[in-house]
């Protein structure tokens, strides 16, 4: 465990072929898909990005998450938080990579699991779909008890694992929308009597806090352990003023094809980042080395210009001072993210930066 910060990096499983996104967007759709089309939406606009030292790769192939452990590693990231998804009644997506991580005991390297309960639409992942009618591709449920006691038998052999990533003990459990949870105190109750029933002292239960500052004290009232502060929207509504942003989303909402692209400097977000929230000893906040969805989300997506690995850095010292009086071990920073290409939130290499920014991490915390 580094004494400075415990990073843990978001980690999307989606590049590699499933046969529903076949199904749903051709065959051979992968996250790739949309990075490799993404085109420039204005003068000086970094797109397309292009993969260096691990390229377009596919996921099923050990020997690149190997590579990638080795490199998050080097870089002094503590473990992978390998986004899990579970809609309801035992139906799960992108399961078979974290399978075969927990199968396999490679890469040896540390790792949690983050609920990303959310229903996935034909917006979710493809941006030519912003042109459409959006359609519910597979709805997130909630079908009750037995569904819940099913979900802890899932992810019960990775809380077990040697390799999962523990806060005081407990193994750490994510969840995006703690607010999208029928019953989140029951849900935590019963997952708590069950881990001690396995052998295991409870789980250490993490909310995910977006949207307006309001909300996030209310994670812990839902009986979730900590929040993990995302602050994009809080800095981007300090940037641009918070009723000229809800104007802004509601005309791209309806009409996006004449409303202003949501740009924001990367210098100007890093600097309006860090709220009273991520001061509180149960609170995670995260890094964001950059963020530009267009190749998800064409004209509507959020994008963020001019980041560089040297404002990157500047962004870590000042996470550094957010959690340097907090216990060693609850010193956790979020990455967000290891690999959200499609996003513009990724510190794998790229042919620009090479390995900018891993370094930055590297040079702040090591």
């Amino acid at each position: 465990m580094n004494s400075k910060a415990r990073i843990i990096a978001f980690y999307l499983p989606q590049f590699h072929p499933i046969p529903e996104n076949d199904e749903w967007w051709g065959k051979g759709f992968t996250e790739w898909t949309n990075v490799g089309k993404a085109r420039p939406l204005f003068r000086g606009h970094y797109q397309p990005r292009v993969p260096a030292d691990l390229g377009y790769y596919d996921l099923r192939l050990p020997i690149i998450r190997e590579q990638q452990a080795e490199m998050a590693r080097e870089a002094g990231i503590e473990g992978f938080m390998y986004w899990h998804y579970w809609f309801g009644n035992g139906r799960t997506l992108l399961s078979e990579i974290f399978d075969e991580v927990l199968k396999t005991g490679k890469p040896d390297f540390p790792f949690c699991l983050g609920w990303a309960n959310h229903s996935w639409t034909r917006r979710t992942w493809n941006s030519t779909a912003q042109n459409h009618k959006d359609v519910d591709l597979l709805l997130q449920t909630y079908p009750g008890e037995d569904d819940i006691i099913n979900h802890f038998y899932n992810v019960l052999p990775a809380f077990k694992d040697k390799r999962y990533i523990k806060v005081d003990e407990k193994p750490i459990f994510m969840i995006y929308d703690p607010f999208s949870l029928p019953n989140p105190n029951h849900f935590i109750n019963v997952w708590n009597k069950l881990a001690l029933q396995n052998g295991l002292q409870g789980i250490h239960f993490v909310g995910l806090a977006s949207g307006w500052l309001e909300r996030y004290p209310k994670i812990f009232d839902l009986g979730f352990d900590a929040i993990a502060p995302s602050n994009l929207w809080y800095a981007e509504s300090k940037v641009k003023g918070k009723y000229i942003k809800l104007i802004e989303h509601k005309l791209r909402k309806y009409f996006p094809k004449i409303a202003p692209l949501d740009k924001y400097k990367y210098k100007d977000i890093i600097n309006n980042f860090y709220n009273q929230y991520d001061y509180l000893e149960n609170s995670y906040p995260s890094i964001v080395p950059n963020w530009d969805r267009s190749p998800r989300g064409g004209r509507r997506a959020v994008i963020y210009t001019g980041s560089t690995p040297e404002l990157f850095k500047k962004h870590i010292k000042e996470a550094l001072k957010v959690i340097q009086n907090k216990q060693p071990e609850h010193r956790i920073l979020f990455l967000r993210s290891w690999n959200e290409w499609a996003e513009g939130n990724y510190v794998e290499p790229d042919l620009k930066y090479g390995h900018g920014y891993l370094d930055a991490i590297r040079n702040s915390i090591l």
